[in-house]
This record gives C-alpha cells, structure tokens and sequence, in this order.
C-alpha cells in the first residue's frame, strides 16, 4: 500500500477531515491532498517531504519512523551523512597574493555595469507589469463566506446574463473542498474552505480566478451556462474565466 493510501486510509479510519488534520499539523490542506495521491511535488523536497509524512503520520496514530522508512525506500533512500571534516577542509591551501594598487579603471567599469543593472531591474519591477502567482493558498477565516443567492421559494436563483465585461461563478460543493476565488487584480474574494451543500456565487469586471484544492467535489457554472465538475477527487487545479467564457448556450 503506498504512502498516499495509508494516510488518507488512516485519516478515514480517525473520523479527521482534510481541513481538521490541516489545523493539527499546521501543513496547508491543498499539500495534504497530494500527499495522499501520492504526490510530493508541493513540499519543497525531500527533507520537508519527510517532515510532513512523520507530522501526518504521527498525528494520526502511526509509526511515523516506518512510515519515513518507507518513503525514502520509494524515493532513493535517506541522504547520505556529510562528515563536518569534509565540510571545513580545504581542498587546497590558501595563498596570499601580494598586494596591489587598486586599478581604477576596472573598478570605474564595474560601478557602470551595476549602475546599468540597477536601472534595468527597475524598468523590470515596476508594479502591474509582472503577476506572480503562488502554489497553493492557505484558508483564510477572516474573509466572509457569501450567503447562497435564492429565491424566496428557496431554490437557487438563475444567474443573471452578465454585463459585457462582467464574469458571474457559480460554486456547488458536492464535498468539502478548498477554494479561491479572486478578481483580475489578484485581490481574494473569498478563500476557505466550502462544506458540502454550499452554493455560492461571485462576481467581477474583466477576469475570475479560480484554485480549488479539490476540483472532484465541486460543481461550476460560469457566465450562467453549467460547467460541470471540473476535475478529479482531490486534484488540485487553477482556472481563470472571462467576461466571454461560455456566453453562448
């Protein structure tokens, strides 16, 4: 049984959500999910790798050690250990070179080209020209969670035809799942966790973003036209929706 396995097993087998062994382990819930596909890619390497393995496992009621064990078998084994000789010996002894007159002309050049750096790292870094995007984004309680729109019957109410540079997303979760949705600009609109059952639906000019740490239990609409499950259980994914995304039916 791999690692992924018996870690979601075992945290079935606990009655623990996704989102309650998050808070214990302080490890953000979108890792947990690909940890337990068996996908290591979001830890940040081996060394936190291991770590998070042992925190879950150990949480959890496992043998954190055999747990370890087995990871480094399935992944070329534990690094070798680095002698602090090896670390603090020179290769070869150290000459000291006369001392010289400083040549101005060198240094002259070199002031130049760090100057003209400089000036071009500025041109590069001015705000609005670059958008970076991170990984995976932790739940932020703070953010309100928007009300479901319903009628008065209590149904969900049909999503209005969008302005020209309106996007409308609607949001269903069929299972507990994490989201982000943020405007253009990158500004977060919402950012949680979504229990089963909740419909939710925003709105922005020009551009929604959309990450959902598990695309499998949830159910889109976007624009007023219905989407459908964008992903597998448990897959991470990262979408983004124009003002022209499924506008004819």
């Amino acid at each position: 049984m791999s690692i992924g396995v018996t870690l979601a097993a075992a945290r079935d087998a606990a009655g623990m959500t996704v989102a309650q062994l998050s808070g214990r382990t302080r490890i953000r819930e979108t890792v947990i999910y690909a940890i337990e596909r068996d996908d290591f890619s979001l830890c940040g390497g081996d060394f936190y790798a291991r770590g998070h393995v042992r925190n879950i496992a150990k949480t959890l009621g496992l043998d954190p050690d055999a747990i370890v064990h087995q990871y480094d078998d399935e992944h070329g084994g534990a690094p070798a250990p680095v002698r602090a000789a090896a670390v603090f010996q020179a290769e070869s002894p150290i000459k000291l070179r006369e001392r010289r007159s400083p040549n101005w002309s060198t240094a002259m050049a070199i002031a130049l080209a760090i100057v003209a750096v400089f000036g071009v790292a500025r041109v590069m870094s001015r705000p609005g020209e670059n958008v970076a995007t991170g990984p995976e984004l932790k739940a932020n309680p703070g953010l309100p969670r928007p009300a479901a729109t319903t009628t008065a019957s209590g149904h969900p109410k049909a999503a209005a035809k969008p302005a020209s540079d309106l996007v409308t997303l609607r949001i269903k979760a069929n299972k507990p799942a994490w989201v982000e949705v943020a405007d253009d600009k990158g500004k977060a609109l919402y950012r949680g966790t979504m229990r089963k059952g909740d419909d939710s639906t925003w709105k922005a000019r020009k551009q929604l973003k959309l990450t959902v740490g598990n695309a499998g239990g949830v159910d889109l609409e976007v624009n007023g036209r219905h989407r459908g499950v964008p992903g597998k259980v448990g897959q991470l994914m990262r979408m983004s929706f124009g003002p022209e995304e499924a506008r004819s039916k």
